[in-house]
C-alpha cells in the first residue's frame, strides 16, 4: 500500500504533495514502482495534528482519486475518519475505508460502512492525534489492543458490514511508546491469527529513531521501515502501508525468493 499524503503536515512528507499535480505524479510514480494498492488522505494524524475541515478534505482528495481511477484500475483507500468524505470518496473511485479511529469518528460511521460495501481498516489508536502520544499506558498492550479490534470489527458487522470487508491494524505508533510499539511487532502473529487481514502501517515511524538516534530525520529511516515490513510479511500481515514502495517491493521480493 503506497501513501499519498495530500496535506500540509504529515510526518513525513508534508506539503510535499498538497499541490494537485505533485499528488497526481507521487501516485503515478507508485504505481509504476510496483505499488498493489494506494492509501490517499488529505488530513494528518500525525501526533499532535490538528483537525482539518470536512470541505478542505473533500476537495484535496476526490479531484486526486477521480483522476487516477480514470486513467488506472488499482485499488483506492481513503484514509479518513470522516463518513462523509469515505462516501465521496467510494463515489470518485476508492475501494476501501482506512479509519484509524476504527469507525469512532462519527455517530454514523459504522452504518455508512455498512452502506459503503467496500472492505474497512479498522485501526487501534489511544486517544486522538493531538494528545495520542502523551504518556500512554497500558497493563497488556497486546490483549488490550486486540480486545479492542475484535470489538470494533463487532460493532460493524452489527451495522451490516460483511466479516469478510473487515481489515484490523494494530496502529503502531498511535498512542504507543517504543516498548508497545516493539511487543505489538513481536506479537503479530497473534493478530493474525484473530481471523482477519492485517494492515501494518510502520513506515518511517519516529520509533525507529528510538532504536536508531542517527535517524532523527525522515528520511534516513529506510532500514528500519524495510525490517519492519519484513517482519510483517513473515508473520503473515496481509499488507503492509510504506512510503518507499520501490524499496519495499524489492525486498519483499528478495525475501519471498530466498523463502521459496
Amino acid at each position: 500500500m503506497g501513501i499519498v499524503n495530500v496535506t500540509p503536515d504529515s510526518f513525513s512528507d508534508g506539503g510535499r504533495f498538497l499541490d494537485a499535480d505533485a499528488a497526481l505524479a507521487h501516485a503515478r510514480r507508485l504505481i509504476a514502482d510496483g505499488a498493489d494498492m494506494l492509501d490517499i488522505g488529505g488530513e494528518s494524524t500525525r501526533p499532535g495534528a490538528a483537525p482539518v475541515a470536512e470541505a478542505d478534505e473533500l476537495a484535496r482528495t476526490i479531484p486526486l482519486i477521480a483522476t487516477i481511477r480514470a486513467e488506472s484500475a488499482i485499488p483506492i483507500s481513503i484514509d479518513t475518519l470522516k463518513p462523509a468524505v469515505a462516501r465521496a470518496a467510494v463515489a470518485a473511485g476508492a475501494t476501501m475505508w482506512n479509519d484509524v479511529t476504527a469507525l469512532r469518528g462519527a455517530p454514523d460511521a459504522p452504518d455508512v460502512a455498512a452502506e459503503l460495501g467496500c472492505p474497512v481498516v479498522l485501526m487501534h489508536m489511544l486517544g486522538e492525534p493531538g494528545t495520542m502520544q502523551d504518556a500512554p499506558r497500558y497493563d497488556d498492550v497486546v490483549a488490550e489492543v486486540a480486545a479492542f479490534l475484535l470489538a470494533r470489527a463487532e460493532v460493524a458487522m452489527a451495522a451490516g458490514v460483511a466479516r469478510d470487508k473487515l481489515w484490523l491494524d494494530p496502529g503502531i505508533g498511535f498512542g504507543k511508546t517504543l516498548d508497545h510499539n516493539l511487543a505489538l511487532l513481536r506479537a503479530l502473529p497473534r493478530f493474525v491469527a484473530l481471523g482477519f487481514p492485517i494492515l501494518l502501517g510502520a513506515s518511517r515511524k519516529r520509533f525507529i529513531a528510538a532504536i536508531d538516534p542517527a535517524a532523527g530525520d525522515v528520511g534516513d529511516r529506510l532500514g528500519g521501515s524495510l525490517a519492519v515490513a519484513l517482519a510483517g510479511a513473515t508473520a503473515g500481515v496481509a499488507a503492509v502501508r510504506v512510503h518507499d514502495v520501490r524499496e519495499t517491493v524489492q525486498a519483499l521480493a528478495v525475501q519471498a525468493a530466498i523463502g521459496g
